[in-house]
């Protein structure tokens, strides 16, 4: 990946994350309980191609709830990538990375590996992609 294109993402992602006041997801935008008690128990998790995951065997309520949030990161992203002149794939991994990033202590995230982790102190595994 061109480093200029993930500039340009990062970029992207930023001016977009401050007009939702937070990250660059309508998803992180409507968190609710339901949506915030499965992120601190460790049942979902951020991936990291920008998306969510489900840690271990989840409910069909989970599953629903993670897979409307994904397609509402997808339509975001595709929007996005499209301003920023990059693919979606491209928008993303970077958009992963940032929510990687951004993961508090005690959260799940996947590492490079496909491992789940679970944040601690110290800065999160990350692609070698990442900006």
């Amino acid at each position: 990946m061109k480093k200029s294109v993930l500039r340009n993402v990062s970029l992207a992602l930023g001016t977009a994350a401050l007009a939702l006041g937070g990250f660059a997801t309508a998803a992180q935008a409507q968190r609710d309980p339901a949506y915030a008690a499965a992120r601190a128990s460790g049942q979902i998790g951020e991936k990291m191609d920008g998306y969510l995951g489900i840690v271990g065997a989840g409910s069909s309520q989970l599953q629903a709830m993670v897979s409307d949030i994904n397609i509402k990161r997808r339509a975001v992203y595709a929007q996005k990538a499209q301003a920023a002149n990059a693919t979606l794939e491209e928008y993303s991994l970077t958009a992963g990375c940032l929510a990687i990033a951004r993961t508090a202590p005690g959260e799940k995230y996947q590492a490079p590996d496909g491992s789940w982790q679970t944040r601690t102190s110290a800065p999160p595994l990350r692609d070698s992609r990442c900006p």
